[in-house]
């Protein structure tokens, strides 16, 4: 799939690993939309890149059906980059070795699992509508995290949440083959983004090489190959330098 002049829509545009998404998208020449929450930087974004911002919730149907048509009128939709989701640190029982309500690990796993399925769902909607461009018609690239297959002390709902996301990638590849849309997921290692360094100083010297986090920039330049290369499909990509978490 060619990314120029083709319309795009990031979500978690506003910042962080979205954000140099729609900067490398953009600077290829994708027609972009950026979806964010209303609070944030979306509209400076997208007025930064020519492209378009939607305030939405990707865990609201209609929100997220309302930005697939604003996308859509930038051209056929083609590629999703799906960033948006958040942390959840919290044990499974509390100091008092009492179980943590269940609608604190709902709260993440629908924000992350179901928010990402939301997107996916929707997206391939649009993309089944549209006519095949070189054999394909969509791709949608969405972000697990490393804690999916080795979650620390107090990640439990998170680590649940990204391991959800990775589980359901080659069936979704499979599924939508016959539609010709594509679907894979990077998972992230210890990256600079919005969280203070401080969070993984004791991690990030164990990184191998590059012996340091990862930059956001490094993320989109794998988001972007993903779009482009149509041999890649069904696939959750590690992107952590040869790291693995320990357990504590």
């Amino acid at each position: 799939m060619q990314i120029g002049n083709t319309s795009v829509l990031i979500t978690g545009g506003a910042s962080g690993l979205g954000l140099a998404t729609v900067r490398k998208l953009a600077a290829g020449g994708a027609q972009v939309t950026v979806v964010d929450l209303p609070e944030s930087a979306g509209a400076n974004v997208a007025a930064e890149v020519s492209g378009e911002f939607v305030a939405a919730d990707i865990t609201d149907e209609e929100q997220v059906r309302a930005a697939l048509e604003i996308a859509g009128r930038r051209g056929p939709l083609r590629a999703v980059v799906h960033c948006a989701g958040g942390p959840g640190k919290f044990p499974i029982l509390d100091q008092a070795d009492k179980a943590v309500p269940l609608t604190d690990v709902e709260s993440v796993v629908r924000l992350n699992l179901l928010g990402s399925y939301n997107v996916l769902c929707l997206a391939a909607e649009a993309m089944a509508a549209t006519a095949p461009v070189d054999g394909e018609r969509g791709v949608c690239v969405l972000t697990s995290s490393v804690a999916a297959f080795e979650g620390q002390i107090g990640q439990v709902p998170y680590a649940a949440s990204k391991a959800g996301i990775a589980g359901l990638t080659l069936a979704a590849a499979r599924d939508l083959a016959s539609r010709l849309i594509r679907v894979c997921t990077i998972a992230p290692g210890l990256f600079d983004t919005w969280l203070p360094p401080t969070t993984f100083e004791r991690f990030a010297t164990s990184i191998p090489h590059p012996n340091r986090l990862g930059r956001p920039a490094e993320y989109a330049l794998l988001a972007a190959h993903i779009i482009e290369n149509p041999m890649l499909n069904g696939e959750t990509i590690r992107l952590d330098a040869a790291s693995r978490l320990p357990g504590s």
